[in-house]
């Protein structure tokens, strides 16, 4: 699993069945030193950035948990082609005792 920032969306009305009712999300993994909020959310997207298949609702700007490969694919059905799935929606990340990341600043 990797903690990624969601930078964007991404629209397409035509995709695969089992795709449908699914949004799909831009995701940029992030390193523990980019968690802070300082206004992150309205970069333009690095090239490390991908499309990720949305299961808990998340929006542009929040922290999330993406799963990726074959795991990815348990949400859904085995035939749905998922290469990312976001999983969860972080609150906070805490190293060593130190919290590096909290939803609420």
């Amino acid at each position: 699993m990797q903690i990624a920032r969601v930078v964007g969306l991404v629209v397409s009305t035509v995709k695969h069945g089992g795709l449908q009712g699914r949004s799909l999300l831009l995701v940029e993994p992030t390193g523990l030193d980019d968690l802070g909020a300082g206004g992150e959310a309205s970069r333009s997207p690095g090239t490390g950035a991908y499309v990720a298949v949305d299961h808990v609702g998340a929006g542009v700007g929040e922290v999330v948990l993406v799963t990726t490969g074959s795991a990815a694919r348990l949400q859904d059905d085995a035939t749905v082609p998922t290469d990312a799935a976001v999983i969860a929606i972080l609150d906070t990340v805490v190293v060593e005792h130190k919290t590096v990341f909290s939803k609420n600043g």
